[in-house]
Order: C-alpha cells, then sequence, then structure tokens
C-alpha cells in the first residue's frame, strides 16, 4: 500500500510515471559517458544547500515495482481515453535507495535522494551523495556533497558493466538527451583525458573545453600534457583539436600544432612511420627507419621501413608478425643494406651490399599432436652484423656462427611407430666466409622393437632383450662461400647421399650385479658420384700428377661392426657420529669396459701405380698407392684397417648429508662435493704401436649449489716425445718423466648472481633466468641488451617499468646484478707449455636509483693483458618518458648513441634519436 500511494502522489503533482524518466536517464548516459573511466573527484564550483529538516521525508531504501507504476495512467478528465499507454521498455526492477532520505518536493517540482543516492536499473547505477530530478526542466543533476570537515565527497559515479564514469557532476536533459560534465577524467587507448566541460551533443559525439590529454599514470599531476583549447571526441574512433601545444612540468613548450587529428580506435590501424634524422661522417645526412605500416587483418601486419643517405646508401626492411590462436605463430624480417664508403669518382670510395633474413615459426602443440612444422631462421650475408648501419646488437657481431633451420615432422602412430622428418638446414661462418647448406634433408625412423619379447610380462634373458630398430637418412649437401651464394658455382660442390642403419643389440644381467650389453650395426651407404684416380706421368711438363675424374652414377658401400660392454655401480658410504652436522659422506663409482671390433673392409678399395719420373732417371721410383672410390663423398670412405680396442672408463659422484638449517625438516639436506669425474681411456688390441690411447678426464665441482659449477678437463698421454716433438712408442716414464705428460687442460665457470640473493642473509638457490637473443647471440646475455634502432624503442622494457620503492631505501640499498665468465686455457701437446688463453669476461647492471641504472659490459684479456669489446649503458626512466645512452668507448665498433622519446606507441613518433655511427671497413 505503501508503494502504492507514493506512485499517486508522483501523478498530483505533474511526474510522468518515475521509471521512464530514470530509463531514458540511464540510457543516454550510457551511450554518452560509457567511456570514462579510473577518475578523481575534485570539488565543483557549485555548492548544493541540503533541504531543511523539516522539509525531510525520510525513506531509507526504497523498492519499486516498475510493472505497479507502468499501469499507472496519466490522469487526464477530458481525454482520457484517447491518451495511449506508454510502451512497457523497462525489462528489469528499478531500485532506488539514499541513506539520509528521498524527499519529493512539490514547490519546486523535484525529487531529492541525499547521502549515498543510489538508482539501480539492471547492469546499469548510479551512485552519489546527492541526487536531483528536475520535473519542470527535464533534468537530472547528481552532485558531491560535503562532509562534516567540509570536505567534496561522494561525487557521482556512473557505472554500466565495465564502464565506468566519475566526474565532480552531471547535468542532464533526457528530452533533448544533452548531458554537460563537468571535470571529467577519461582513458582511451593508452590515452588520460582530463577536462574542465565536456559538452555530450548525441549519441557519439563529445565536445570538450580546455582538455589536457597525455600518456602519464598520474592525470592529476602528469609531468608533460598536450593542452588544447577546444576538442571534439568521438569515443573509440577520434580526437580532433585546435590549437594544441606541450607543456613540460607545466611549462609550456614551443612544440605544438595548430590543428591535431589522434586515431583512437581500438583495432590497429595502417599509418606512416616518421624517420629519424640524422648525420653520419662516411654517409652524409640520412634519414632512417621510415615507413608504413599496414594492419593486414586481425591475425597479420606488415612494416615496410628504409634508410636513405645523401651518398646514396640506402637500405629497405620488411617486418611481418602473424598468429592464429591454438594453430601457430610467428614472425619474419629481411633487410637489405646498399652501403656506400665515401663518394663515387673519390679515390677511397667502395660499395658492399649485405643483408638477413629472420624468419621464426612455432606450432602450438593442441593444433596437431601428429604432425609439427617449425623453423627458425638467421640467414644472410656473414658480415650482415658486423656491417649494418642500423643497429648495434653486440651478442650477435661477436658471434662467430650463423645457423637455421625449417623442418617438418610426422609421426604415423602404430605398432612400430614410425617418424618422418624433412628439413633444411644452413649454418655460416662469419669470420672464413664459409656457408653450409643442406637442402634437403630426410630422416626416418621405426622406433624400437622386441621380436621375442612376451606379449605379457617382463622381458628376462638374452633372447627376450633382443631389439632392433631402422633407420634412414638422405642428405644433400653444399659447401660453398658467401661470395657463390646464390651462384652456378655453388651447386659444384654440392654431395648427395643416403644411408640405412639397423642397430640390433640386447642386454643382460651377470651374477646379478654386473650390467651386460652386446649388440651389432648395419650400414649400408648410397652415393651418386664416386672418383677413379690414375697416375699420368707425362702431365705437368712430365713432372707427374694423380689425375681425378668424377664417375656420377649410383654406387653403395656396407659396414658393420660389432661392440659389447660390461659395467656396475659400486656405492661406499662413511657414516659420522650422530651429532655432527655432517652425517654421511657416499662415494658412487661406475666401472665400465667394452670391447668394440671393426673389421677392414679393403674390397672397396682400388690401387694405381707412380711410375718412375723421367726428369729424375738415376732415382728408380715405383709406387702402389691405394684408395677408395668413395673417398670425398658425404660419407666418406670405409676403413681398410682391422680395428679392435678395449676401452676403460670410470665415473665418480661424491656426495654428503647434513643437517637442514630447517628445524622442521625430517631429512637430511644432500650437498654435492664432486660431480662426474669421468676418466677414460683405450687399448688398440690391433696396433702395431701407440696403443694406448690419452687418459681423458673430466669433472665438475659444486661451490655454490645451483649456482657456480667449475667445470674442467685435460688430456694425460703416457707417451714420449722425442727431440723433433713427435710421440714415440716409448713410455714417458722410462724416458726420464712422468708417469703421464699433462698436453691440454682447461677450466670454465660462470656465475650470474643480483642482490636479491643476499635479501634474507642467505644466497637464493633458485637459478637466475638470463634473457635469451633472438639472433643467435649468448644466452647468458654477457654483453647485455639489443640495440636495434629499426625496432620502436632501443631501451631495456623491464627497467622501465613502474617503480614504487620508497626513494630512502637507496641510502643503504641498491639493487645490482652481476654476470660472470672465466676461462683459461692449457696447451703443452709439443712441449710449449704454455696458457693458450686466460679471459674473465663481465656484465652488470646497478640501480643507483628508483629510476636510474647504470651498465657495463665488458672483458679483460689477463694472456694479453687488455679490456676486450666494452660497451657501457645509462638509462633514465622518467615516467612517461624514457632515455638512454649507450657507449662504446674504444675498439674498431667504437660509437654512441642517445634516445629520448615517450613510452607508449601511441606518441612514439615524439622522441630525439643521435648516434655516432663505428667507422666501416668495407
Amino acid at each position: 500500500m505503501a508503494l502504492q500511494k507514493l506512485s499517486h502522489s508522483y501523478t498530483k503533482i505533474g511526474f510522468k510515471p518515475l521509471q521512464t524518466k530514470v530509463r531514458h536517464i540511464l540510457y543516454s548516459l550510457s551511450f554518452s559517458l560509457f567511456c570514462v573511466t579510473q577518475v578523481t573527484a575534485q570539488e565543483t564550483n557549485k555548492s548544493i544547500e541540503s533541504p531543511s529538516p523539516a522539509e525531510q521525508d525520510t525513506v531509507k531504501s526504497v523498492q519499486i515495482n516498475p510493472e505497479e507504476l507502468l499501469n499507472e495512467k496519466e490522469q487526464d478528465t477530458v481525454k482520457q481515453d484517447s491518451v495511449a499507454p506508454e510502451p512497457q521498455l523497462l525489462t528489469d526492477k528499478v531500485a532506488y535507495k539514499a541513506t539520509d532520505y528521498m524527499r519529493l518536493s512539490r514547490k519546486e517540482n523535484k525529487m531529492y535522494l541525499y547521502n549515498n543516492a543510489e538508482i539501480l536499473y539492471g547492469e546499469m547505477q548510479i551512485n552519489a551523495g546527492l541526487i536531483v530530478v528536475d520535473n519542470s526542466k527535464n533534468e537530472v543533476y547528481a552532485y558531491g556533497i560535503k562532509d562534516s570537515l567540509g570536505e567534496y565527497t561522494q561525487t557521482p559515479v556512473f557505472k554500466q558493466s565495465q564502464n565506468v564514469v566519475e566526474p565532480d557532476s552531471i547535468r542532464f536533459n533526457f528530452d533533448t538527451e544533452k548531458a554537460l560534465i563537468y571535470n571529467s577524467r577519461t582513458e582511451q587507448n593508452g590515452f588520460r583525458i582530463k577536462n574542465e566541460i565536456s559538452k555530450r551533443e548525441n549519441d557519439s559525439v563529445i565536445y570538450m573545453k580546455n582538455v589536457k590529454f597525455t600518456t602519464s599514470e598520474n592525470i592529476e599531476n602528469p609531468e608533460y600534457y598536450f593542452y588544447a583549447r577546444r576538442i571534439k571526441f568521438v569515443p573509440k574512433k577520434k580526437i580532433v583539436t585546435g590549437l594544441v601545444n606541450m607543456f613540460i612540468a607545466d611549462v609550456p613548450t614551443p612544440l605544438g600544432l595548430p590543428f591535431g587529428y589522434f586515431p583512437m580506435t581500438e583495432d590497429r590501424t595502417s599509418g606512416f612511420i616518421i624517420p629519424s634524422p640524422g648525420e653520419e661522417n662516411n654517409r652524409g645526412y640520412f634519414l632512417q627507419n621510415g615507413g608504413y605500416y599496414f594492419a593486414i587483418s586481425d591475425y597479420m601486419d606488415l612494416t615496410l621501413m628504409g634508410d636513405y643517405y645523401t651518398n646514396g646508401s640506402y637500405t629497405f626492411a620488411v617486418e611481418s608478425a602473424y598468429a592464429l590462436r591454438y594453430k601457430f605463430r610467428g614472425n619474419l624480417r629481411f633487410r637489405y643494406e646498399n652501403n656506400l664508403q665515401s663518394e663515387r669518382g673519390f679515390p677511397d670510395f667502395s660499395q658492399r651490399t649485405t643483408y638477413n633474413i629472420q624468419w621464426s615459426h612455432s606450432q602450438d602443440a593442441k593444433a596437431n599432436p601428429n604432425s609439427r612444422f617449425s623453423a627458425s631462421v638467421n640467414f644472410g650475408s656473414t658480415d650482415y652484423f658486423q656491417q649494418s648501419t642500423n643497429q648495434l646488437n653486440t651478442g650477435n657481431f661477436l658471434n662467430n656462427q650463423l645457423s637455421s633451420n625449417v623442418s617438418y615432422a610426422k609421426t604415423f602412430q602404430g605398432e612400430p611407430q614410425v617418424n618422418v622428418n624433412i628439413a633444411a638446414t644452413h649454418n655460416s661462418n662469419v669470420n672464413s666466409g664459409e656457408v653450409n647448406l643442406s637442402l634437403p634433408n630426410a630422416t626416418v625412423s621405426m622406433s624400437r622393437i622386441f621380436p621375442f619379447a612376451p606379449k605379457v610380462g617382463v622381458k628376462k634373458g638374452i633372447i627376450q632383450n633382443i631389439n632392433t630398430q631402422y633407420n634412414f637418412r638422405g642428405e644433400n649437401k653444399i659447401l660453398t662461400t658467401d661470395d657463390d651464394l646464390f651462384s652456378s658455382e655453388m651447386f659444384k660442390g654440392a654431395r648427395m647421399g643416403m644411408q640405412h642403419s639397423i642397430p640390433l643389440s640386447t642386454n643382460f644381467k651377470i651374477l646379478k650385479y654386473l650390467s651386460a650389453t652386446a649388440g651389432t650395426n648395419f650400414q649400408e651407404n648410397w652415393v651418386f658420384e664416386t672418383i677413379k684416380q690414375s697416375y699420368d706421368p707425362s702431365a705437368k711438363d712430365g713432372a707427374g700428377e694423380v689425375v681425378r675424374d668424377t664417375i656420377k652414377g649410383f654406387d653403395a658401400f656396407r659396414t658393420y661392426d660389432f661392440a659389447t660392454s660390461l659395467g656396475t655401480t659400486i656405492y661406499g658410504t662413511f657414516k659420522f657420529k650422530k651429532g655432527k652436522k655432517i652425517e654421511a659422506i657416499r662415494h658412487t663409482m661406475r666401472p665400465s669396459v667394452s670391447f668394440n671390433i671393426k673389421p677392414a673392409f679393403s674390397e672397396f678399395y682400388d690401387t694405381y701405380t707412380v711410375t718412375d719420373n723421367p726428369n729424375t732417371p738415376n732415382i728408380n721410383e715405383t709406387e702402389v698407392v691405394e684408395y677408395s672410390r668413395f673417398e670425398g663423398g658425404l660419407y666418406g670412405a670405409p676403413s681398410n684397417t682391422f680395428s679392435s680396442s678395449i676401452g676403460f672408463s670410470l665415473s665418480n659422484n661424491i656426495e654428503m648429508k647434513v643437517k637442514s638449517k630447517d628445524s622442521t625438516a625430517t631429512e637430511a639436506k644432500k650437498v654435492t662435493i664432486l660431480n662426474n669425474l669421468n676418466l677414460s681411456t683405450s687399448y688398440n688390441v690391433a696396433g702395431d704401436s701407440l696403443k694406448l690411447s690419452p687418459l681423458a678426464i673430466s669433472g665438475n665441482i659444486p661451490i655454490v649449489q645451483n649456482k657456480l659449477d667449475i667445470n674442467f678437463n685435460a688430456t694425460l698421454n703416457p707417451y714420449a716425445l722425442d727431440n723433433n716433438n713427435r710421440v714415440i712408442d716409448v713410455w714417458n716414464i722410462d724416458n726420464g718423466g712422468s708417469l703421464f705428460r699433462l698436453t691440454r687442460a682447461s677450466a670454465n665457470f660462470g656465475y650470474s648472481f643480483s642482490s636479491k640473493d643476499f635479501e634474507k642473509g642467505e644466497i637464493n638457490e633458485d637459478p637466475l633466468e638470463n634473457q635469451n637473443f633472438r639472433n643467435e647471440g649468448r644466452p647468458d646475455n654477457l654483453f647485455g641488451g639489443v640495440t636495434d634502432f629499426g625496432e620502436s624503442r632501443s631501451f631495456d622494457r623491464d627497467k622501465s617499468k613502474k617503480n614504487d620503492k620508497d626513494v630512502t631505501d637507496y641510502s643503504y640499498k641498491i639493487p645490482w646484478s652481476l654476470r660472470l665468465s672465466y676461462n683459461v686455457n692449457y696447451s703443452n701437446n709439443v712441449r710449449q707449455n704454455e696458457i693458450s688463453s686466460h679471459s674473465i669476461m663481465f656484465s652488470g647492471d646497478v640501480e643507483l636509483a628508483p629510476r636510474w641504472s647504470v651498465g657495463v659490459s665488458s672483458g679483460y684479456d689477463l694472456k694479453n693483458p687488455g679490456f676486450t669489446f666494452t660497451n657501457l649503458r645509462f638509462q633514465r626512466d622518467l615516467e612517461s618518458w624514457i632515455m638512454n645512452f649507450n657507449w662504446i668507448p674504444f675498439s674498431e665498433r667504437t660509437s654512441w648513441n642517445f634516445f629520448i622519446g615517450i613510452k607508449s606507441s601511441v606518441l612514439s613518433d615524439i622522441k630525439w634519436d643521435k648516434r655516432r655511427e663505428p667507422d666501416r671497413q668495407l
């Protein structure tokens, strides 16, 4: 009854049904204000006096049923029958709520909701300190109120789904559906916009006055912003401005435009890429990295860029990224550079072209588990990273190899399972310019089968453990140089062949503790080119020469061998008395003895005779030379020497158990003292001299658990040297020396640690994860990050993230990180007794302040004292901006680069980039 009386009172004072007004209000606000989010309210210029207590009709919470109100018709005694009822557009209940009161003023023809006022309709909601509905003007107002301290609170909040509006005040006319919004703030695609007055003209256009827009996270006090007097704002589409200029720290700058256009679409859009101007000593003035970006579709994009120098040098680059969810993703980069040194007509003029193709493609594992395609390509000129004019990738130009692999794999399920792989590989040596291609190569493998194994149960004995499989490999290898690549010359050195392999093996136990294996391997090799050799005594003016004739056609050879081994595992444990910190030490040994036989395949060998030389009649020289027609082929020639050898190896591991520092731990902690100390040698039973092979030693010593391991290896030769430093069949100890002669040794380690490892007084056991280079660089980030001027940014993005640390912490705690690499090699094969190489490399970063970072990558050659390649890095995070400086102070790549620009990709063209490139040796 109370609800019905209240609805009748609305009609008596001339109100239309209140739900219809609320519906217009909420629908219109949802169109005009849906884009406004994350607002900090400010006090409005207008203040509203609270109604007097005498006028207050308090209602704590009122729920209104829209069906009941929609059934109420307007009272018209003259045309009552002709007035059609309003359509029932409300589809949900409308709820009103106010903490203090909801008051109807007949005199003012207004309704007031005061203190935590709220209107709910479906997913739309209005909250404010005071909501006023003015029936005479058909307008609604939403304001904040003052608290007991006079602070302006409970500013309006409009919500619809995920969209939130929080201005200082709202004025809305539900007849014209226009609105005025005071001191609103919004965020659109990285832009944060603040304005004094917003006028909503229709469903898709908002006009703004005195607007600040920026990419700064602090919209109330941005470090920079663009100020416009007038703006036309089409949400999620565009911003069109009049006169606009840039302010830095509230100080106006001369940077400005008479008008501006900023696209605001959420989808990617095509557009021009502004080039960076500059000057270079040998090429003159230039424009770099200008071009056009094509937003082809949601699954693919394309970027075309180029550089131009006034001396005629130019660069063309193509970049594309593509992805299809749950299927695949990849990216492609191609760059071609035509580098001119000096000017045409000058004596020092030279020209060189370089190119590089990078392609990576990965397939989602869920796309097709039985079929996989992948690509990792880094192909191009071997001197590309040394000569490139547009990047400073230290990890790449110090690398000696470029490699690529494109493969397709298919698995045929069944018993046995068959795996097929077709691939194309490439490897280039940067120093020698040698290029090794395999186009294509194919492998087929059949899974291992046990023909005599029982259908159920465990396999036992020699017979049941007999197993075999089949492997096929076909290759077409091309060995060429960088200069002959893509010419007819590259195919002259092509070699093609196929190889079939069928291994047969078994394993069994002897006396329960000895594990034995035995097996044989059969190989058949197919080639399509052989060599026939003969001796021509009249060639080279009678000096004689061996003639090699290439025979085209199919040929094959077959080889086989036999091998067996016997091994076991021996444990030795030494326990300490109870109460000691060290509970026990365990030594694990794995000795192994192997025996190998490989027969001589002399049937694949021919001979030719070297006759007397007519130019030296007094010397009678006749020699029969043995050769194989398969020499120089893809798989080489089979051996024509019988070999039989016995191999010995011993693996050692030493561990200890210590009490855990954790009092709640129930088990002792394992600590490795010595890891994989391996000793191996062999004895050639069929040899006539030097039967014992040198003793090889290798191992690993953990220094810091899971953090620092020292790797070492050495070679000890038991035989002595003669006066010409040649190995002779005499024991070194019988020649007056020691039992073994150290001929080679090396040691190395790599260590990465930071201040985080010592934050709790102990070293963090989790290994530091390092950045992987995209272009064949070192995986340990030892030379710092990549500086590629063709990318939108040339700084470390991880260090540009927001840092909320207290500045006072830096008076006693400065974050830092350090990466070390140490290497030493000793050589004494021919009594040189010298350290062949000895160096240490390091890379570190220090955060001097929350937004200041400096770093250095360098090394020191201890054999030839001097610093190796050195790179200094300085970076300043300016919140919305980034500034960095990279400097190579010495070496042939002496150069520097300075960059300052806005982080956000929306305004990535607002930057300043200055650099001095290294002098090129073309």
